[in-house]
């Protein structure tokens, strides 16, 4: 069992919090995008308030714990890790309820290069637990708007985890995809649900557009965010996207295991 101290210790020391590799140049870039309400940036998500920069920066610095100070515009941002530490546990608290009512649950990520170990290992838990883990549109074509023009990806899953794939691009193992904040992925998924009749997730769980997009669609959805990624805070500030849990979402990928231990533990998942 890990504890409280000895994660927010290993928060730190892999900077997953405190000072992070995000620049802080980055953070208000997309802070920009959002106001101007870029879909590079908004991730699915229609906000219901005017957000102008000044009210992103707010909200970041109280959901994230970045600096509120409109002139601070360069270096490394910062995550509070005592926000991380209460998103943590409020996202397992959210798979908690999703396993003692055995519910649905998809899982998808814009980053599998980093984030795909985490992800799976929440999957085998909810599924040892009786959650049915959903994988539908297996093999479905999305075309998705990138700063190359747009480009045809393939949807995947891996261990229960949806990802994107640019067709022919294969890694070891078979694990690697590309890395996306669309939410097209997600409702591809959930038409695809749809038309075969099935059951809709009750709980999305990811990143990115994966989280926004079904949020946007009334589904519960939790998710990892870095403090470029506003879209999930302000969908958390309006009511819908359930967590937003502030950290680093793109450090090595080993560096997720203890967060993954400490959540399972949390919800009492852990096998």
């Amino acid at each position: 069992m890990l504890s409280t101290g000895a994660l927010r210790a290993h928060l730190l020391a892999a900077r997953l919090a405190g000072p992070v590799a995000t620049s802080r140049e980055a953070s208000l870039r997309s802070y920009r995008l959002f106001a101007a309400r870029d879909p590079r940036a908004t991730l699915g998500l229609s906000p219901e308030r005017g957000w102008e920069e000044q009210d992103l920066l707010r909200l970041m610095a109280d959901k994230c714990g970045v600096s509120g100070d409109p002139a601070h515009v360069s270096g490394p941002d910062v995550i509070d890790p005592e926000r991380t530490l209460a998103g943590l546990e409020a996202f397992a608290e959210r798979l908690s309820h999703a396993a003692v009512r055995r519910a649905p649950v998809l899982f998808g990520t814009g980053h599998p290069h980093r984030l795909l170990g985490f992800y799976a290992e929440l999957a085998d838990a909810l599924s040892a637990a009786g959650c049915p883990v959903l994988t539908p549109a297996q093999g479905r074509c999305i075309d998705i708007t990138t700063r190359f023009g747009v480009r045809m990806y393939r949807l995947g899953y891996v261990r229960g985890v949806a990802m994107v794939r640019e067709p022919g691009v294969r890694g070891a193992g078979g694990d690697t995809g590309a890395h996306t904040h669309s939410p097209l992925p997600v409702r591809v998924v959930l038409e695809a649900v749809a038309e075969g009749g099935g059951r809709l997730p009750e709980l999305v769980v990811g990143d990115h557009g994966w989280v926004c997009g079904a949020g946007q669609l009334g589904i519960e959805a939790i998710g990892l965010a870095d403090t470029d990624d506003p879209a999930l805070f302000v969908g958390e500030a309006e009511g819908r996207v359930a967590v937003a849990v502030p950290l680093d979402d793109a450090v090595r990928s080993a560096y997720y295991r203890p967060l993954t231990r400490y959540v399972l533990n949390q919800a009492c998942l852990s096998q």
